[in-house]
């Protein structure tokens, strides 16, 4: 696996499309920052540290918004990497812009730790931007 953390956004998305309640994910500190994050934004219902025999596994219990008894939509609309390992993405604090006019977030690795873009421009730092959430 080349990166991880598109391997984490595409088995929550692929998660998202077949209506399953939970993705399972392969731990790391990262991920878990990430999930927390995504958590805290109120797009998945919870985050928990499961051990799946001699591995950690990442339980991300996805949300979503019940329209009838048969019909219901993903909290996620739309996940994608920005900051690939070909090509990084970096911002610096005056650069970072909103997601889809306030209704998404980006997730930005900084110097003092993994935080949304808004968290970001008000603490006056830039980084490297990992996603985008909406």
């Amino acid at each position: 696996m080349l990166d991880p953390i598109s391997d984490m956004l595409t088995r929550i998305r692929n998660a998202q499309r077949a209506n399953r309640r939970q993705a399972m994910v392969p731990f790391s500190k990262v991920k878990l920052a990430i999930a927390k994050i995504l958590e805290q934004e109120k797009f998945v219902d919870g985050v928990s540290v499961e051990h799946d025999g001699t591995r950690k596994m990442l339980q991300v219990a996805l949300k979503y918004t019940v329209l009838s008894p048969i019909e219901k939509v993903p909290a996620i609309r739309e996940i994608r990497r920005i900051s690939t390992q070909g090509q990084r993405m970096y911002v610096k604090k005056d650069m970072i812009r909103k997601i889809r006019s306030g209704f998404g977030i980006s997730i930005i690795s900084t110097s003092q730790g993994i935080m949304t873009g808004a968290e970001a421009r008000k603490r006056g730092m830039g980084g490297e931007v990992i996603c985008e959430v909406w």
